[in-house]
């Protein structure tokens, strides 16, 4: 449909410009649906998302720009290893919850797929909502297989032609976390209607998928729309509770996340003078470089996930401890302290220990305006100057803080990247901020 670019917003930070092709702006039923399209996909809560920020057309090009998400796509990831455990789990909570936000803006994403879910630090994101309904506008496409989606991932109801809905998106989101459990979609490969012949007459094939999921994905691949659950109900059930919020389920996700190592920010070169995608808006003005090729390709990573399990040597002698702070008393716990290279991932827990009820939120960041853990820092034996979390353009690498009151008994988890830290640091000073230093915790090597 057109291509990406990697663009910054007025403020300077980094957002996903992605204009269409100048013949399907053209087309007058293109254009009349652009707008309905894109003023409905801003409405989608941006949980588990990256949310719509802009869309519109400058100089004959439609585009649409959304916040900017710092990962590998989930094939690339794949590619490399199925997904397992707490991340397996994660990512089917997570798509779940971002199509209970899509749904409930009353968007039908369409083209739920594995290039479709990016990873970043603090867990899966689904993009394009809403985009592949503006393909059909166009005319551009000859087969079912184009116009509706992607073979090994639409539903029955989509490869007969039928008009998509909700339950289309749930048969696709059995597909994908299938393909992300065990390697390969659950109806194969091979040619586009080979594919889709399997999509409505055969059984999936589930095989290696973990137990504790398969029972739902079987339920979401049923061939009537009907028996499939919603994505509310999948949410329920993968989370064992009724009406789960979606802010309640995506902060589940960020919690349980265990990011993959960033991959390298794309080189950028800028555009001659007139010579950009468009020249008057100012999305289009302030594009910087190509992100992507056509939308929908996927990019061939080399992922790492060197802390897929926990290090041998959890963090000792030092940790855990106890402090009185903010006017109660914290139980701090080192989870674990991973390194590889100069990259190291601490996870660490705090346990509200008194009877008072205490606010978190802004108390670990650098200022009022930060909610994030990044005052937290590593401080390595003979190491004059701290290391703190790593960011992605103004982004830290690490946890956000609830912004609920932290009461007594409550418990929360939080996790944190570094870069730069010696490879032969050993042992660390962690510095939790106002919840102390725990000394001497062993750094494990992935």
């Amino acid at each position: 449909m057109g291509y990406v670019f990697l663009a910054h917003d007025p403020a300077g930070g980094p957002v996903a410009l992605k204009t269409m092709r100048h013949e399907l702006a053209a087309r007058e039923e293109f254009r009349r649906r652009f707008g309905k399209e894109a003023d409905a996909a801003r409405r989608v809560a941006r949980f588990c998302t990256a949310p719509v920020l802009d869309a519109g057309f400058d100089d004959g090009t439609a585009y649409i720009v959304t916040e900017y998400v710092e990962g590998p796509d989930l094939s690339a990831v794949v590619a490399q290893a199925p997904l397992t455990g707490s991340n397996l789990e994660a990512l089917a909570v997570g798509v779940a919850t971002a199509l209970t936000a899509i749904h409930q803006a009353g968007v039908v994403h369409r083209d739920l797929k594995p290039s479709n879910v990016l990873l970043s630090p603090v867990g899966p994101r689904v993009i394009d909502f809403g985009i592949a309904q503006l393909a059909d506008a166009g005319h551009t496409v000859a087969t079912v297989a184009q116009s509706m989606g992607t073979p090994a991932y639409m539903s029955p109801e989509q490869a007969r032609g039928e008009p998509a809905t909700p339950a289309s998106d749930i048969f696709s989101w059995g597909s994908l976390v299938a393909y992300a459990g065990t390697g390969k979609p659950p109806f194969g490969n091979g040619g586009g209607h080979e594919v889709i012949y399997r999509v409505m007459h055969h059984a999936p094939v589930l095989d290696g998928l973990d137990e504790r999921l398969r029972a739902l994905v079987e339920r979401a691949l049923d061939k009537d729309p009907r028996r499939r659950p919603s994505a509310q109900q999948l949410m329920d059930l993968l989370l064992g509770r009724t009406q789960v919020p979606v802010a309640v389920a995506s902060q589940s996700v960020s919690e349980t996340w265990t990011p993959v190592l960033p991959t390298r920010r794309p080189a950028t070169a800028s555009f001659p003078a007139g010579s950009g995608p468009a020249s008057r808006s100012p999305w289009l003005l302030v594009a910087v470089g190509l992100l992507a090729a056509v939308v929908g390709a996927g990019a061939t990573l080399g992922v790492v996930r060197p802390w897929e399990q926990r290090g041998a040597d959890p963090g000792t002698p030092a940790t855990a401890g106890t402090v009185d702070a903010l006017g109660t008393r914290f139980q701090v716990r080192i989870d674990s302290l991973v390194q590889q290279g100069t990259t190291a991932r601490l996870a660490w827990t705090v346990q509200n220990a008194g009877t008072e009820g205490v606010l978190l939120y802004n108390k670990l960041g650098n200022g009022v305006t930060d909610n994030s853990v990044s005052r937290v820092s590593l401080v390595p034996p003979g190491v004059a100057s701290p290391v703190y979390p790593a960011s992605v353009g103004e982004a830290c690498e690490c946890s956000k803080v609830p912004q609920l009151s932290f009461q007594a008994g409550d418990q929360l988890q939080f996790w944190a990247i570094f870069k730069g830290l010696p490879e032969d640091a050993g042992y660390v000073d962690v510095n939790l901020g106002p919840l102390g230093v725990l000394k001497n915790v062993a750094v494990s090597s992935s």
